[in-house]
């Protein structure tokens, strides 16, 4: 498809499907799909910055990838975190749309409002998803050219840091042979799957350093995240993905069923799934995919949003192919990519690493292990600097985060955070992403 339809940001449930109304935050917006691959269609959705003081020409592009893999950047990232109207169809004050424009992209093909027409049309490994997203940037920088020299930045949310990291380095290859033209100016990994194992084997010492494990549940989530390292040291990765499910049910076990996602959250889990005589790559997709799709979400965007956007198929349901998604992508899954982080970081490309404090699932102390992986030459320095405190936009003299950037390399701790940093800490995170895309 080659459509683009051009709507208007809508605060109230009842002038959703006005496309044509004039609103109070007045802001422009585009949506279309591209067929990426035979049978396989991926959907985007563009915010033009909206902001009274400044021309969208002289903000930044930003691309928001979502995590899962399966989580819909269009419904989750869009209304339950950066765009410009929250699942209550209120307006954000911590949207990002007042400092950028903000493009959504459903990935891989079958997340959200993306779908695919045949099993093997999924997306098995990030290579192809990367693939997939560079057909996709082609055809939107031709078709919306007016942003081919608007610096355009990647940032990424969990798996979707994976995902991102994939397509910077597909990108920057390609811009230099002149197949996408656009400004390339960085990317950005949020609580990020860089290095899955990393992660699994810091849970145990983070849970009990907090107090949520004692002795006997530390040694046994510390044993079933060893059966997930010596299955990704063989390189056996569909098992380490099996047991990486039993390592999170023997967190749960020990935890009174700790949130993955925030570790003070004491909203139940969404899935509230037992193991028991279910498949592991299922109960994985209950537990990391279905949370992005509650019920008031889901039948937002299935409802007012569909309508709204006119061009859905009728036999797309946004989010129905989410549970396979993340299935076909199960083999791929605990693959780490550090080494394409260093890739990136050789070839200048501007880096950023951001995390929250409270987030278990990819907890600070694996983003950091890996880190020391890098093979970059810059680590030496990045390693002798102190951090600088930043403070809390919402609470002057109140530390929010922390930042150490050296080079094109930067890491960001947000504080009283967990895995969803825009959720929990909007005002931080909106002044972060200003910080990387050098508005400040």
């Amino acid at each position: 498809m080659v459509r683009a339809i051009v709507g208007i940001v809508l605060p109230l449930l009842i002038a959703i499907a006005s496309k044509g109304s004039s609103s109070p935050l007045a802001g422009k917006e585009v949506w279309d799909y591209v067929d990426v691959r035979d049978g396989a269609h991926m959907f985007w959705w563009l915010y033009y910055a909206d902001n009274p003081s400044v021309k969208y020409q002289q903000l930044p592009l930003v691309m928001w990838l979502q995590g899962g893999p399966g989580g819909s950047g269009s419904g989750f990232g869009n209304f339950g975190e950066i765009g410009p109207l929250n699942t209550d169809l209120q307006a954000r004050k911590s949207s990002w749309v007042k400092a950028a424009s903000v493009l959504f992209v459903d990935n891989p093909v079958g997340t959200g409002f993306s779908y695919t027409e045949r099993p093997d049309c999924y997306a098995t490994d990030v290579d192809t998803v990367a693939s997939d997203m560079l057909v996709l940037l082609k055809r939107f920088f031709a078709k919306v050219d007016e942003f081919q020299s608007i610096p355009f930045y990647i940032f990424s949310e969990s798996y979707g840091g994976k995902m991102a990291a994939a397509i910077s380095l597909q990108l920057i290859k390609a811009v230099a042979q002149g197949d996408v033209k656009c400004s390339f100016a960085g990317v950005a990994l949020g609580d990020s799957w860089i290095s899955p194992v990393d992660s699994v084997m810091t849970w145990g010492p983070y849970l009990y350093a907090t107090s949520l494990l004692d002795d006997r549940g530390l040694k046994e989530v510390s044993g079933a995240a060893e059966a997930v390292k010596d299955a990704v040291e063989q390189k056996q990765f569909q098992k380490a993905t099996e047991l990486w499910s039993v390592a999170e049910t023997v967190v749960e076990q020990n935890t009174n069923g700790v949130n993955f996602y925030n570790i003070l959250s004491q909203e139940p889990p969404d899935h509230a799934a037992s193991s028991a005589g279910r498949n592991f790559i299922s109960l994985q997709a209950r537990r990391h995919v279905h949370p992005l799709q509650r019920q008031t979400l889901s039948e937002l965007m299935n409802g007012a949003i569909r309508e709204k956007l006119g061009i859905i198929p009728d036999n797309v349901t946004w989010g129905g192919q989410a549970e396979e998604v993340f299935s076909y992508m199960a083999g791929d899954f605990m693959r780490p990519v550090v080494n394409i982080v260093d890739e990136l970081l050789a070839a200048g490309v501007n880096v950023s690493v951001y995390n929250g404090q409270l987030d278990l699932i990819v907890d600070t102390l694996g983003q950091e292990l890996w880190v020391q992986k890098l093979q970059w030459a810059g680590l030496p320095g990045f390693n002798k600097l102190r951090w600088t405190a930043l403070d809390d936009p919402t609470s002057p003299g109140v530390t929010g985060a922390f930042v150490k950037s050296f080079k094109n390399f930067a890491f960001y701790w947000i504080l009283k955070a967990g895995h969803m940093i825009p959720s929990d800490q909007g005002a931080m995170a909106l002044q972060m992403m200003k910080m990387i895309t050098k508005q400040v």
